[in-house]
């Protein structure tokens, strides 16, 4: 198994590559040169697996041996889901209507991205020290990320993790889980813009070749493929838990996939290319550049980011598309070179016709106002004593709205616990207890750095950068005792 970026500058590359990169040199992003395939013989072998076993054989087919040895990978996948509050790590459960819910918010910081990150920073404490290396990872966040990525990586030594998110654009508790981790390796920034206005200036720090290679500047958003690589599990767990595979034809399960940054949504279409008949929704809220690409090919950002209920898909360039339109066009890199350099300069961008015809195809896709956030999370309550977090809800929207026809299976992502969304629940008119480990947020002191909205970005994340190897490289304790220990930005 080898790697090549989606703009066809970079080829050949190990999975310990990827891994240990954001974005691919020549600006694309890793994807793997072939895709394996899975016969209704290997998912009948499959079906009784648990969501672990079924994630060492996802990660087995896209780790070389020669890389992480299988007795490693296994131990190492069973490491990441020691610390989920759930035997399985995931669960499905049935709802009102013919409807599941694939719950992945049981990690650490309740939201789906710890189930990935997990494993990928197992990943690199495997490597970083068998080689006795370091790596810097710089994550733009819009809500989840950044606290699942600092609660992965918090202790390992041979880390350091700089997070950025969008201040006042997320809930409370998302923003605590970030400002309230003072490990010395952990470093939060919170800047005055939008996420999409901090992924542009991440963009630039990962084009820089030199800062790249010093550091060992690598990314966690789902710009890394092991991240991607995870989530395929997530799809294969919901279809085969969930579909009767007796028949000689494999049923089709219709998967309702909360949208952002489009990483779930690569995922599925992977697993559906390799052989899994789904059939794959993308929602999103009000910020609908993904609704508007299938519906009329029309890629392109509204003129600002709309603040939502659901503030982690909150985004106007789901960066991951560009991996899905390097698979539907059969891997032309030339073009989507073309396409996406396009569209990071005028943040417009119509499909071809052909191109549009293939991924109405593989995808359909809605966006969900406020209002309706809201009264499918009444509905969901009502109907079934459920609290779904307005993310899930942006999916489970759709089932309400679109009924199910008789004999089709629905399963919708769950990306986290509504006890992360106190003020969209108390919205809705309802109430939760908040769990011990979110309550206790709220007496801790906090670090971070502001990048204000005159500031230079770029510059303040790079001298930040480039400090944090001249410590490591003395050896030497970032935060010593006494020095920005302030409950006060730093």
């Amino acid at each position: 198994m080898h790697y090549c970026s989606t703009r066809s500058g970079v080829q050949g590359c190990s999975f310990r590559d990827v891994l240990f990169s954001g974005y691919a040199a020549d600006g694309g992003m890793f994807m793997p040169e072939t895709l394996p395939s899975l016969s209704p013989e290997t998912l009948r072998s499959w079906r009784s697996f648990t969501y672990q076993q079924l994630l060492y054989e996802i990660c087995s087919l896209f780790i070389p041996q020669h890389e992480i040895p299988p007795q490693h990978l296994e131990e190492l996948i069973s490491q990441a889901m020691s610390k989920f509050s759930i035997p399985d790590a995931v669960r499905i459960v049935q709802l009102k209507d013919s409807l599941s819910v694939l719950e992945l918010f049981h990690g650490e910081t309740l939201a789906f991205k710890d189930l990935s990150m997990s494993c990928t920073a197992r990943f690199l404490e495997y490597f970083l020290r068998k080689e006795n290396d370091h790596a810097t990872i710089l994550v733009g966040t819009s809500g989840d990320t950044g606290s699942s990525a600092i609660r992965s990586v918090f202790d390992i030594s041979e880390v350091d993790v700089v997070v950025v998110f969008p201040r006042g654009r997320i809930s409370s508790v998302q923003e605590r889980q970030m400002t309230t981790s003072r490990a010395d390796n952990i470093h939060v920034f919170a800047a005055d813009g939008t996420s999409d206005d901090i992924d542009v200036q991440l963009r630039k720090l990962f084009a820089d070749v030199d800062l790249v290679e010093r550091h060992g500047l690598m990314s966690l958003n789902s710009v890394n493929w092991s991240r991607i690589l995870v989530q395929l599990a997530h799809f294969l767990y919901a279809y085969l838990q969930l579909s009767a595979l007796d028949a000689d034809t494999l049923p089709v399960l219709e998967v309702l996939v909360p949208t952002g940054g489009a990483g779930n949504i690569t995922a599925g279409l992977i697993v559906k290319l390799m052989g899994v008949p789904l059939q794959l929704v993308a929602m999103t809220n009000s910020n609908d550049i993904l609704r508007r690409t299938v519906e009329s090919g029309d890629f392109s950002m509204a003129s600002a980011v709309r603040r939502t209920l659901a503030p982690a898909i909150d985004i106007q360039d789901p960066y991951n598309m560009e991996r899905v339109f390097w698979l539907l066009s059969a891997k032309d890199g030339l073009m989507v070179k073309n396409m996406m350099e396009t569209f990071q300069k005028t943040h417009a961008l119509s499909l071809s016709m052909s191109l549009h015809k293939q991924l109405c195809a593989v995808l359909s896709s809605g966006s969900v106002s406020d209002d309706g956030i809201l009264d499918t999370m009444r509905r969901c309550w009502q109907d079934n004593r459920y609290l779904l977090c307005p993310h899930t809800a942006v999916g489970v929207w759709y089932h309400y709205n679109c009924p199910i026809t008789a004999g089709q299976k629905r399963c919708c992502i769950a990306t986290a616990s509504p006890a992360k969304f106190c003020e969209a629940v108390q919205k809705a008119g309802l109430t939760l207890d908040l769990p011990e480990a979110l309550q206790v947020l709220e007496s801790l002191e906090t670090r971070y750095q502001v990048l204000e909205e005159s500031d230079d970005w770029e510059s303040k994340l790079r001298q930040h950068i480039e400090l944090i190897g001249s410590v490591r490289q003395c050896g030497e304790t970032f935060y010593p005792a006494g020095r920005l220990t302030s409950d006060e930005p730093i």
